[in-house]
Parts: structure tokens; sequence; C-alpha cells
């Protein structure tokens, strides 16, 4: 038996999906809550397995909640249903550990076959959802550039080939002191203590 806590803020859906889930076999309703701000004693006390949990609710928002349960426990499936469906709402429910997300306007229809698929190891999203989620992983990633001069990004090019600061200020055209001058500011913008650390924050930062 599937144990289940549900979170709603709105009243006549909190009782529609009351009585969904209290005719899903294998689904045993523990309890329906308008607000999530004892989410950590109810979850305590009630062991459930899933938490279907709403977003905008008063106090303690659904991915505050959702948060804080996985934290605690971990092993707790939750389904984040919302009206929702603009990115960040999405990719912070998925950050914070959500199992699945799930807009209202399609609870009637996917509900049953979106908690099987959670207890199946799957995340179920509604199909705007999913497209959300996939074009966040194709935007292009927002480097930070640290601040760093067009110098300062081409003696940190440099450095990550191996030259030395001989041949760095031979190429730039400077003196090795004011190579010395620029690799003390970049270590500085880049807070790292030695060349290689610069050189690995740079690669795995995308900075050269």
């Amino acid at each position: 038996m599937i144990k289940v806590l549900l979170y709603e803020d709105n009243d006549l859906l909190r009782e529609s999906i009351s009585c969904m889930l209290q005719i899903m076999e294998g689904m045993e309703l523990l309890g329906a809550f308008d607000h999530a701000n004892n989410v950590e004693a109810e979850v305590k006390v009630h062991r459930p397995d899933l938490i279907l949990m709403d977003i905008d609710m008063p106090g303690r928002n659904g991915i505050d909640a959702t948060r804080l349960v996985k934290k605690l426990f971990p092993e707790v499936y939750i389904l984040i249903m919302t009206v929702f469906d603009d990115s960040d709402n999405v990719l912070n429910a998925i950050k914070v550990g959500a199992s699945g997300y799930l807009l209202k306007k399609h609870i009637a229809n996917r509900l049953f076959d979106a908690v099987e698929e959670i207890l199946e190891g799957g995340a179920p999203m509604s199909p705007a959802v999913a497209k959300l989620v996939i074009q966040s992983m194709q935007r292009p990633q927002q480097l930070t550039d640290y601040g760093l001069t067009e110098r300062e990004k081409d003696i940190l090019v440099s450095l990550s080939k191996g030259n030395s600061f001989k041949l760095i200020a031979a190429d730039c055209k400077i003196s090795i002191d004011t190579v010395r001058t620029h690799i003390k500011r970049i270590y500085e913008k880049l807070q790292v203590h030695c060349q290689t650390e610069a050189v690995s924050k740079a690669i795995n930062e995308g900075l050269v």
C-alpha cells in the first residue's frame, strides 16, 4: 500500500484529489493539508511514500517544503502540482528534488499515470513542462568573466597552454614584471592561489 500526503490550499481541488486517491487501488491517503507550514512534523508522523505538493500556498511554498522534505527524508517521492509552467518554478522544483511536475489542468487525466510513473522510477512532466526543461538545457550557459580585462584573459589563455612567464611576456610584448602583476590580479579576481588553480577554474568555467 502506497502511503500518500496531499498539500493543496484550494479546498475544492484538495477534496477532488482526495476522492481520486481514495479510489486508486493500492493508495492510502494519510492526510490532506491546506498549507505546508508543518510539513516536517507531518511527514515525520505519517512517513508517506509519496507527497502531492502544490507550489503556491500560504506561508511556506511548495518548493521550500520540497527542499525541506528531501533534505530530511530523501526517500520520499514528491509530485509537484501547480498552475505555473514558467521555467523558474519548473527548474527550481527539479533542483530541490521533485520527482515530477504536473500542471493542474492535467490532473484529472494524468494523475493516476503520473503517480504510477513516479513509483516505477520515472519523472512525469506535462508536455509544456518537459519542453521548458529541454529549452533550459539547450540554452547557452551564462558564464562569469570575473571582471577580467582583455589583457588578463589573453594571459590566462596563455597560462592554460603551459606557457612560461617569459614566453607570455614575449607574446604580449610586455615585461616579465608586468606579466607577474597581471597574474597576481588574475589570482585575486578568480579567488585562487596558484597557477594550477587558476587554469583549472578557467577550464571548468569556460573562461578559456
